[in-house]
């Protein structure tokens, strides 16, 4: 009787690790789970890089509203210095443009390093931002 046990007790000892199939078997699923991800991944990365424009944009808008009321409610000597001088500070890679129309209007145009021809523009006249691919 002890040596039954002892003779079980040492074959389950040998037993021990995984084989090659099951190793294969996981690093295959592994590898379509990724498949599957990546690109999930890099479209998010894309929604980012264009939220943090338009978050630039909307930080520029009210960098230029400052600026207004301390030059009587016009925009006529608004440029990028000016933003930087009444709070905006830009993001990473992301630019943003003054362009200036009549004196109680502005536009702001902003783009992303890594989005490429994207432009985003916003209208103090309309307060809205629009992309343009």
């Amino acid at each position: 009787m002890l040596i039954r046990i002892n003779k079980a007790m040492n074959d389950k000892d040998r037993d021990k690790g995984f084989t090659l199939v099951e190793l294969l078997v996981v690093i295959i699923i592994i590898g379509i789970l990724a498949a599957i991800a990546i690109p999930a991944f890099l479209k998010q990365r894309e929604k980012a890089w264009a939220s943090a424009v338009t978050s630039d944009l909307k930080n520029a808008s009210i960098a230029a509203e400052s600026f207004a009321t301390e030059h009587n409610g016009t925009f006529e000597k608004l440029t990028d210095a000016e933003l930087k001088a009444n709070g905006y500070n830009a993001t990473a890679d992301v630019t943003v443009a003054v362009g200036t129309g009549p004196t109680t209007t502005y536009t702001l145009t902003g783009k992303h390093a890594n989005l490429g021809t994207a432009v985003w523009t916003y209208s103090s006249a309309t307060g809205v931002i629009t992309k343009t691919p």
